[in-house]
């Protein structure tokens, strides 16, 4: 099937496209106006479709029907054909070479900037559920991942700590064609350099005290996969020469052993460091830095793409629902977190929502129950206004069953027992307030009258204790 369509009801006009389309390496099919509609609706989207100005209002009709498809106006005095989202231009009869050029590219973009764009069938289902995001940025991460993951170059993913390059790495891995073979993640910068050796390409029996038997190492574990190679820039220079080496010939020798062994291995690495200083200051080897630079993907850091917080949120939240508890979030508190700087990017969030899953389970975040360093926003200072009626029956159910667990302790003393009724009877609201006149009183003379520490001996709210002294008349003399 041709990937252009010309439609032009002037038969030299559809062959002199053809002719410069054909010598441009395009497959291209002019049709007449006529089957201009049927074609268009019995054919998936075309590269590009040049259409002939000579019907204009069909232009129009079929630009409007046919939104999905990039459309060429040809013999047009109008340059500026761009009344329409899909119209990507004009060209002239004399159509030039740069010129046409220009055009199926602006087509290309057309196509492949478009929205809602299906990826591959095998990656619909199960493609990025980790790097969650509508932001620019991660869409540009997936677009990377995509185009090179069926292909067996080395990948260099760089990128602050915590913005999730194993993320990146597993995902070119599994969309790969060895996906179904083994994914073996190796730390460089958490294995001492004199066991790097041993741990990549393995050793024999006695190669060195301690090693009492055979033992494969990463490469030979990651056959037919992939090795993910993090924290490269921590790498010392000597086991980069031979990494250099593993990449350049494809071969390999156990630590003590003579025999080559041959791998078949994909390696992708990662990190956070910027290894082009590293080479000028002497401690990374450049001809190694162009053998896994071969394509280069930059995982974003979270402060550069504060849109896809929420979008995160919702994903870490369903993915650590703890025993049916979840969580969810105000506008403001929303808005707050969008604020926060995240230095330690998907990996400080993702901490975070764990921590308010478990202060917090099935509950509603507001600014005020965040950590102080997340509250960019002011918080909402409403403290609930109770009726007297119920703080003061709380108060007394609180003060018989203070007196129930005392009955209970062998220790007790009943001299002590202040409440004990006398044979004539008392007014018990009077009792009361009288009982609840002292003890104000006494925890304002204790705290030297400061209100907000004298509510907080009595255990109740600052407002309630304001509204108490102003009932019963309690004033500093």
């Amino acid at each position: 099937m041709s990937n252009i369509l010309i439609i032009s009801g002037r038969p030299t006009l559809g062959h002199n496209l053809n002719t410069i389309l054909t010598f441009l390496g395009e497959s291209s099919n002019a049709i007449a106006f006529e089957q201009a509609v049927s074609t268009l609706k019995s054919h998936p989207v075309f590269d590009a479709v040049l259409i002939d100005a000579l019907n204009i209002e069909l232009a129009g009709e079929l630009c409007d029907k046919f939104p999905q498809q990039p459309f060429i106006l040809v013999d047009s005095k109008d340059p500026n054909f761009k009344s329409g989202a899909n119209r990507v231009g004009a060209v002239d009869e004399a159509v030039t070479y740069p010129l046409l050029t220009q055009m199926l590219h602006r087509c290309q973009e057309h196509r492949r900037m478009q929205p809602n764009r299906k990826t591959t069938p095998q990656n619909k289902t199960k493609l990025f559920r980790s790097l969650v995001g509508k932001s620019n940025q991660i869409q540009s991460v997936r677009h990377l991942i995509e185009q090179v993951a069926p292909t067996d170059a080395n990948v260099l993913i760089l990128g602050e700590s915590g913005t999730g390059k194993e993320v990146i790495a597993r995902n070119v891995h599994y969309l790969s064609k060895r996906g179904t073979n083994p994914f073996i993640p190796v730390n460089c910068g958490a294995i001492p350099g004199e066991l790097l050796e041993s741990e990549l390409f393995g050793h024999e029996k006695g190669a060195f005290t301690g090693a009492v038997s055979s033992r494969k190492g990463r490469f030979e574990l990651a056959e037919g996969g992939t090795l993910f190679l993090d924290e490269i820039g921590d790498m010392p220079l000597q086991m980069q020469v031979k990494l250099l080496r593993v990449l350049q010939e494809r071969t390999y020798e156990r630590v003590g052993g003579m025999k080559p062994i041959r791998c078949d291995v994909r390696v992708v690495a990662a990190t956070h460091r910027n290894l082009e200083e590293m080479i000028e200051q002497g401690r990374f080897r450049e001809d190694l830095y162009y053998r896994l630079n071969v394509f280069p993907i930059d995982s974003p850091a979270l402060r550069e793409r504060h849109e896809d917080i929420p979008l995160l949120l919702q994903e870490l939240v369903s993915r650590m629902e703890r025993e049916n508890a979840q969580i969810k979030f105000t506008e403001n508190a929303m808005k707050s977190l969008m604020e926060h700087s995240w230095a330690g990017n998907v990996r400080e969030l993702s901490n975070l929502v764990e921590r308010l899953m478990i202060l917090y389970p099935n509950q509603l975040i507001d600014v005020g129950d965040l950590p102080h360093k997340y509250q960019h926003l002011d918080a909402d200072d409403y403290e609930p206004d109770y009726p007297e009626e119920l703080l003061e029956r709380e108060a007394l159910n609180a003060l018989f069953s203070a007196d129930a667990e005392s009955d209970s302790d062998e220790s007790y003393d009943e001299s002590n027992n202040s409440a004990e009724l006398p044979p004539e009877g008392i007014n018990l609201k009077e009792y009361i307030s009288e009982m609840e006149v002292s003890l104000i009183s006494q925890a304002l003379e204790q705290q030297d009258w400061v209100v907000a520490r004298s509510a907080e001996v009595l255990g109740m709210r600052r407002t309630t204790l304001v509204e108490k002294m102003r009932k019963y008349d309690i004033s500093k003399a």
